[in-house]
């Protein structure tokens, strides 16, 4: 694997030190884990009442404008290709 060395200031050392779950993590492992992607469990419940709400509302009006955008490329492309 190939390995890249980089420069951190002390305070950035100490912090990723204390972030070790066991002695023996490698900083990389310490990295990969904290900047790694994440599981919903770790995040559920973190929103609730109207903020949740809010933030579903969000998503479903985003899906919804993705799929007309979606459907008028469609037709779009559809017609250049009569």
């Amino acid at each position: 694997m190939a390995t890249k060395t980089i420069s951190i200031t002390e305070e950035a050392y100490m912090r990723l030190a204390r972030l070790r779950e066991r002695e023996k993590e490698s900083f990389s492992e310490v990295i990969n884990r904290v900047t790694g992607k994440g599981k919903l469990r770790d995040i559920f419940g973190i929103l609730s009442g109207k903020a949740g709400e809010e933030f579903e509302r969000s998503i479903i009006e985003g899906r919804k404008m993705h799929k007309k955008m979606s459907e008028k490329r469609h037709k779009k492309l559809m017609e250049a290709f009569k």
